[in-house]
């Protein structure tokens, strides 16, 4: 069952980001910026954290998940180390999925090339 939930939810986010692309003026890039700032305030109203427990991968693996780790981090920072875990706490937290993008993105821009359209 944990893999029909997850699923389900992951299908879901990506059902309302086709209906956002499809029926709205949005550009993607401001779609992709609308998940993770809806993970960061579901997260921090406490709403995130139980569709993580329900749905597992589904609810952490896209942007909404990017969101919850950036508000969980910064959570957890400004309690072990105050003010300063605000700038700190998203940067430590969400570091592996960062360096991943860019060391991805760098490795795709050596092996193809850009094409114009």
């Amino acid at each position: 069952m944990d893999y029909l939930y997850a699923f389900l939810v992951g299908g879901l986010f990506c059902l309302i980001g086709q209906v956002l692309i499809d029926y709205t003026k949005l550009t993607p890039a401001r779609i992709l910026t609308g998940y993770v700032v809806a993970g960061v305030i579901l997260s921090a109203i406490g709403v995130y954290g139980h569709l993580v427990d329900f749905a597992g991968t589904g609810a952490t693996v896209p942007l909404t998940g990017f969101g919850h780790t950036l508000a969980k981090g910064v959570r957890q920072a400004v309690d072990e180390k105050g003010f300063i875990g605000i700038i700190t706490g998203g940067l430590t937290a969400t570091a592996a999925g960062i360096s991943t993008a860019l060391f991805s993105g760098l490795l795709m821009a050596i092996f193809f090339k850009s094409k114009e359209k």
